[in-house]
């Protein structure tokens, strides 16, 4: 799941960027207004923490403006103030959930989770995902392969969740990347084989399957 974190003290904004990576979520960060409303307009999003002192283009209005245009990702806003006629503000303007500074990370994810949680109820999207033998669970990030639990780093589970999204469907090591890493550098693509070796030698040979010069796919 893809991730949009705005902020812009950078102490907060790598801690929290760290905290994402590591519960498995893709990450896109960026310090100021004009950076997350061009992020949120052309790429897509499964939610958004935002910060509302941002610069060149408040939070706030950054939100508004969203919400104008039928962006409907759901949004945690994060702030340094905390009054009440701010918090009926940012609701107002279209915010999911609100987070006053400081505030301890465990909170923040577990808020995460639930905005996700109530987000996918809403569009009618499965917790789970299912290919072959294999299971995928959206909300855990947990993975069972003959109803046996597999541990798997974040990366690995984006990755079978990206060939879970498609079972029977070539994706391209490009692709793969992207979801993935976020990029599709040469770098990125040749790190895909790596990780989908390493993804082989936990779930078996014949989990993962290669169309030579096209790329993975999930066997249904």
């Amino acid at each position: 799941m893809r991730i949009l974190l705005a902020e812009d003290e950078e102490a907060i904004r790598v801690h929290v960027e760290t905290a994402l990576f590591a519960a498995g979520y893709l990450v896109s960060s960026c310090k100021t207004g004009p950076q997350a409303w061009e992020l949120g307009c052309t790429e897509e999003f499964d939610a958004v923490v935002l910060d509302l002192g941002l610069p060149g283009l408040d939070g706030l209005t950054l939100l508004k403006r969203w919400r104008a245009e039928g962006i409907g990702t759901p949004v945690i806003v994060l702030t340094a103030r905390g009054s009440w006629m701010e918090r009926v503000d940012g609701f107002d303007g279209g915010a999911d959930d609100y987070l006053p500074k400081p505030f301890r990370t465990e909170e923040l994810l577990a808020r995460l989770r639930a905005l996700l949680r109530r987000s996918r109820g809403m569009s009618g999207e499965p917790a789970v995902a299912s290919a072959g033998r294999l299971l995928l669970d959206l909300r855990t990030l947990k993975v069972r392969l003959d109803g046996a639990e597999i541990a798997v780093t974040p990366a690995e589970f984006r990755a079978l969740q990206r060939l879970a999204r498609d079972p029977g469907k070539t994706v391209p090591a490009g692709e793969l990347a992207l979801a993935v890493q976020g990029e599709q550098s040469d770098a990125s693509r040749n790190a895909m084989e790596v990780l989908v070796n390493r993804l082989r030698r936990k779930l078996g040979a014949d989990v993962i399957l290669t169309r030579r010069g096209f790329g993975y796919y999930l066997p249904t």
